[in-house]
């Protein structure tokens, strides 16, 4: 058992051409134990980052360590670390009996009746047990997920690295053994680094979720932080679903003037001292619809989700969409005034994208009070 430095790695292929750099200085240091989640567009650089913990890439520079060794030279057979892949890698020809322990022949001197008894320990814990003798073409995509779990798991290794391992299931799967992946891994204490696209699943599994982009990492943190206090524009957008709004405004003073006429006094303006213009963020669930008020957008869908209601609206050519209570539900073209509280207000530089103000800590109080009223 083992936690994960990473220092300074950069991973640059050679195309012939033009050198195109994968991975750019990119330091964390993951607890042992920890379940952290890389997350990020696809071509940010997280699949290269594991390939690379794992051996299956060589490093251009930097370091990586597990624990108190330094494996950034190993082979991968040398790294005690087992891989789940996207695409489960499973032998089509063996049963799930033979894939389970194949790894075990291979790399280790237990007898075969050792090597029978862990594969059937692991297979009860994972909820196989009756498919053992059965092969992966049988099984259901769940099943063989589970089977490629259970090849990682039986082999106790120091760290678990997993790569998008539950894309190819369906909706109500997905969710499923994302619980039982949780389960699993805090029941076994193993170090994971886990690499997902999907930024729900991210904000759903992650001790602390690690944010790329294009090479680089943007931010760390818990979920609940990364949500709440993005660093920066980008991860503010990439980090929840659905999708925070933003929009450009002018500030005049404490006034922020933006799109036709929507205009916002801000009771606190000093975040946006010294700026002439602003990017504004609000995330869905923090905009209201109110009776009367000074902002007003365009309904175009009402989306009924049963416990809420998304409104997709436009104001002056953008688009904004509120997450509301399934009691609010205007008619789709109804013209609608909005407000927000100005704690749950993000603001980011326009030019860089850093940010300048981002949920404070009175934000769940105020939005409470506007719900109940």
């Amino acid at each position: 058992m083992s936690g994960i430095t990473i220092s300074g790695l950069d991973k640059v292929y050679d195309s012939g051409t033009e050198n195109v750099v994968a991975v750019e200085d990119l330091s964390v240091e993951i607890n042992h134990g920890e379940f952290l989640v890389l997350v990020g567009p696809s071509g940010c650089g997280k699949s290269t980052t594991l390939r690379c913990l794992a051996g299956l890439e060589d490093v251009t520079n930097g370091s990586i360590r597990f624990g108190d060794g330094d494996v950034t030279d190993l082979r991968a057979s040398e790294r005690d670390v087992a891989m789940v892949f996207q695409n489960y890698a499973l032998y089509p020809h063996m049963t799930v009996r033979g894939n389970i322990g194949f790894g075990l022949k291979l790399s280790t001197k237990m007898t075969g009746d050792k090597i029978e008894q862990k594969v059937e320990n692991v297979a009860e814990m994972l909820g196989i047990s009756e498919l053992l003798n059965e092969k992966p073409k049988s099984l259901s995509g769940g099943q063989q997920q589970r089977v490629a779990l259970g090849r990682a798991i039986v082999r106790e290794p120091s760290v678990f690295l997993m790569d998008e391992p539950l894309s190819n299931l369906d909706a109500k799967l997905r969710s499923d053994m994302r619980t039982e992946l949780q389960e699993l891994q805090a029941d076994l204490d193993v170090t994971t680094v886990y690499v997902t696209h999907d930024q729900t699943e991210a904000m759903a599994m992650g001790d602390r979720i690690a944010v790329m982009d294009d090479g680089v990492l943007q931010q760390v943190g818990a979920p609940e932080d990364v949500y709440r206090s993005p660093v920066n524009q980008f991860v503010a957008d990439f980090i929840g679903s659905p999708s925070i709004n933003l929009f450009t405004a002018d500030v005049d003073g404490a006034t922020l003037r933006g799109p036709g006429e929507f205009t916002y006094e801000l009771v606190d303006p000093e975040p946006v001292a010294g700026h002439d213009r602003v990017s504004v963020g609000v995330r869905p669930e923090d905009i209201t619809v109110v009776e009367a008020g000074q902002n007003t957008a365009d309904v175009t869908v009402v989306e009924p989700m049963g416990n809420e209601n998304f409104l997709y609206m436009e104001m002056a050519g953008h688009e904004l969409t509120a997450r509301v209570a399934p009691a609010v539900r205007p008619t789709e073209g109804t013209h609608v005034p909005f407000d927000f509280d100005e704690a749950a207000l993000y603001l980011f530089d326009a030019e860089t994208g850093d940010a300048l103000k981002t949920k404070t800590d009175t934000v769940d109080s105020a939005i409470v009070g506007t719900t109940e009223d």
